[in-house]
């Protein structure tokens, strides 16, 4: 099984931009969206609100079945279904259920403009998103951001930070990367591991307009060939170069950068298991992941949970968060492993 999937993948990557997913929430077989508005709209009207039926149906729904749930509710009740839901539901369960109501592009859309609205920005979630996203992510955020917000995502981002962390944010934001290629360029990747090396840990002070624009317009395989060749050059490797080299939000920004070219589904392991550290969980990071990858790679994201943490994702989230919240992630995260 795991060699035809590898196969598969190898597959993908010559296709173009595509990404293999390995999607938490699949499509439900004998969708009725009549039979699901029917239910919904009874939860709602239900004295005190039968929070576990919304769950139930809303959870375990694709976001295009939840799209017609909301169309045939809306036909039967003269209501619009997530104004409905605004009203029923309230703190982490009303976040996640309102959440999933967006496309994924349109909930990366929104998290982006929540990260740079009003005073100071949450430079996490900006960091989080704009450098985990494929050039195809990235360009459907970009339509969808114009639609909702009638702004340009460059112009906002580029407002909202500055220096050379606004530089590789706009760089990404730009959508510049190189689509894979089936033939290896070996020379390439030399010249760009020895780019790299000389414009960093070999030199006084860091050229950080190379390694801008390296990792913002190559493509993902060949930065992974780059980044094993560079340390033939280098006696760090990558991740400890850019530690030595740069700080602040840079730092973070090429360091996801780098996490995510080299294993994406671990990055995002990595960052469930830091919110879930301590007796709690860091809600908003908790929240963002779970439903912006549920319909993309939450099932790989849950493997390298376990692999990499020693618990499954599942076990962790119930230990670390309660009532109907804990209910709807425990939904969308579909199985402990």
């Amino acid at each position: 099984m795991s060699l035809v999937s590898e196969f598969l993948g190898q597959l993908t990557l010559q296709l173009g931009d595509v990404e293999t997913t390995y999607p938490t929430v699949v499509p439900t077989p004998n969708f009725d969206p009549d039979k699901d508005g029917v239910r919904i709209e009874t939860a709602i009207k239900t004295k005190g609100v039968d929070e576990q039926t919304i769950i139930d149906v809303l959870t375990k729904r694709t976001y295009a079945q939840r799209r017609e749930i909301a169309f045939a509710y809306e036909k039967r009740a003269k209501k619009d279904m997530i104004t409905a839901l605004k009203g029923a539901l309230s703190g982490n369960l009303e976040t996640v259920i309102l959440g999933l109501m967006k496309s994924t592009a349109q909930y990366d859309a929104s998290e982006i403009k929540a990260s740079i609205k009003g005073l100071g920005t949450d430079e996490e979630s900006l960091i989080e998103i704009l450098c985990s996203r494929s050039n195809a992510e990235l360009m459907d955020i970009k339509k969808v951001y114009k639609e909702l917000f009638k702004k340009d995502l460059e112009k906002d981002v580029a407002g909202d930070t500055s220096g050379d962390f606004a530089k590789l944010l706009l760089a990404l934001v730009q959508t510049k990367r190189d689509e894979p290629e089936s033939v290896i360029d070996y020379q390439k990747i030399d010249e760009d591991a020895r780019a790299l090396y000389e414009a960093g840990v070999k030199r006084k002070g860091t050229d950080v307009k190379c390694w801008i624009s390296i990792m913002s317009e190559r493509s993902v395989p060949h930065l992974q060939k780059v980044f094993d060749r560079y340390k033939s050059y280098s006696p760090y490797d990558m991740q400890e170069s850019i530690r030595k080299e740069v700080k602040g939000d840079l730092e973070k920004s090429f360091l996801t950068l780098v996490q995510c070219f080299e294993n994406k589904q671990l990055y995002f392991a990595n960052k469930l298991q830091d919110a879930m550290k301590s007796k709690g969980a860091n809600e908003k990071v908790l929240t963002r992941i779970i439903v912006s990858r549920c319909e993309v790679d939450l099932k790989k994201i849950r493997q390298e949970f376990k692999a990499h943490h020693g618990k499954s994702l599942y076990q962790t989230i119930a230990e670390h968060t309660k009532g109907d919240y804990q209910k709807a992630l425990l939904s969308l995260c579909a199985g402990d492993d």
